[in-house]
């Protein structure tokens, strides 16, 4: 299913055509093209190139692994979840490596490298939906981290799937069309809230 944005200005086709959807196919994503998807997150711009981003991923053939991770969301984004091919975790670095000082933009880093794996997903025919319905003490406990580290956010990733298969309030929210605040609305020059000349009407 696609859902391209309905775009005031013109964007490029990959950012109009990535959403969240929570229909997903049962086939497979294959290892190479999970690769591809890290190795675009892994050129993401990063603070002082920290690179604070890391992920944990199990796929649904992994049944242990993938029921482990699974555990740690909420239950109403584990009962469409279950039915994903790969399910992630990301986990932010709160500390720069070198002097082991607090990293105020770890969280916005790791954002960009999701980010940018997003859009590469979409070139590859995939999707991801990003969570923050999960349990994020779960996740410490479960996954042994370290304490400067503190996970972000869940991510389902596969392809597109047939939205008949979800549960009935789902596939209500999975048809509603797209929307997003004006520019006017988060853009500004001078003063807070004082709308932005700079980008016009």
């Amino acid at each position: 299913m696609e859902k391209p944005a309905p775009a005031h200005y013109p964007v490029h086709e990959l950012i109009g055509r990535r959403w969240s959807p929570r229909a997903f196919a049962d086939r497979p994503v294959e290892p190479a093209v999970l690769c591809s998807l890290f190795e675009a997150a892994r050129w993401a711009a990063s603070s002082s190139n920290e690179q604070p981003w890391h992920f944990l991923v199990a796929a649904k053939a992994d049944t242990t692994e993938f029921e482990r991770l699974l555990s740690c969301l909420t239950p109403g984004n584990a009962r469409w979840v279950k039915d994903v091919p790969v399910l992630m975790m990301s986990v932010a670095r709160m500390t720069f490596e070198d002097d082991g000082k607090p990293n105020r933009h770890a969280f916005h880093d790791v954002g960009q490298a999701v980010a940018t794996l997003a859009i590469e997903a979409t070139a590859l025919g995939l999707f991801i939906h990003q969570m923050a319905g999960f349990y994020p003490d779960k996740v410490r406990e479960l996954f042994k981290l370290p304490a400067d580290y503190e996970p972000v956010a869940a991510i389902a990733v596969g392809y597109p799937g047939d939205p008949e298969r979800l549960p009935d309030d789902l596939k209500k929210r999975e048809r509603q069309p797209r929307e997003r605040k004006p520019i006017a609305d988060f853009v500004f020059t001078g003063a807070w809230k004082q709308r932005s000349t700079v980008v016009g009407g």
